[in-house]
């Protein structure tokens, strides 16, 4: 199985299914199995989950939190491919565990998160005679390639300014607040610190914005919604 690293055992283990997961419409025998097998990992905001090159001998549901997948690229800046949220599996963990390869990306915990992991002996017999894992690992399949299509379209039709908008808008929690560092931000936006310190030093110059240390808060939510539209 997958490495994961540094698992909370004991939160995990009183941790529950928090969401309605596709693996609640199993069979009863194989509703059992799940139960005996599944081995759930609790992991801090900001912590590694997977990283490239891991050995995958399991597939990993997300049964609460958000996490992050991304490349480095050869500058050593990162480009975030997609996230995954409640309720939903890698498919590029379950591809690599059939197929028989190395997991070919990083993943971090965007939030504190608890990550389920299905044997991969096990998912592949749900696999052969479980409609409920075909489901989700087609959905899955659906999903990832519109969310790479969507990060792909964002990267070379938006300007970064309008992305950095975006990602305020998407990352503020419900008093407004983002609480990422900016050379985090810019990490994951495949920039450099210095020029997402420019952007955000200009939004703050308009009244957009006000920045703290490692916090950011959104005053004009109206003006980087508009911002987001291309043209902004």
């Amino acid at each position: 199985m997958i490495r994961l690293a540094v698992p909370a055992r004991r939160a995990v283990r009183r941790a529950g299914f928090t969401v309605d997961l596709p693996l609640t419409r199993l069979s009863e025998a194989a509703r059992l199995r799940v139960e005996q097998q599944l081995q759930r990992y609790a992991f801090r905001a900001g912590a590694p989950v997977v990283h490239r090159g891991q050995t995958v001998n399991g597939a990993y549901l997300v049964l609460k939190g958000r996490l992050r997948v991304y490349t480095v690229k050869p500058s050593g800046a990162e480009a975030t491919l997609y996230h995954l949220t409640a309720g939903e599996t890698c498919i590029l963990a379950i591809n690599a565990l059939f197929n028989d390869l190395l997991y070919p990306a990083w993943v971090e915990a965007e939030a504190d998160t608890v990550v389920g992991i299905i044997p991969g002996g096990l998912y592949r017999n749900l696999f052969q005679a479980e409609e409920a894992i075909q489901d989700l690992t087609v959905k899955s399949l659906s999903t990832l390639v519109f969310r790479l299509m969507d990060e792909l379209e964002q990267v070379h039709s938006l300007r970064l300014d309008q992305r950095l908008s975006a990602h305020l808008l998407e990352r503020a929690n419900g008093q407004g607040v983002v609480t990422e560092t900016q050379a985090r931000i810019a990490g994951q936006l495949g920039s450099s610190r210095e020029v997402v310190a420019r952007i955000l030093a200009d939004m703050a110059s308009r009244g957009w914005i006000e920045t703290g240390r490692g916090r950011i808060r959104l005053v004009d939510t109206t003006r980087l919604a508009q911002m987001t539209r291309p043209g902004g």
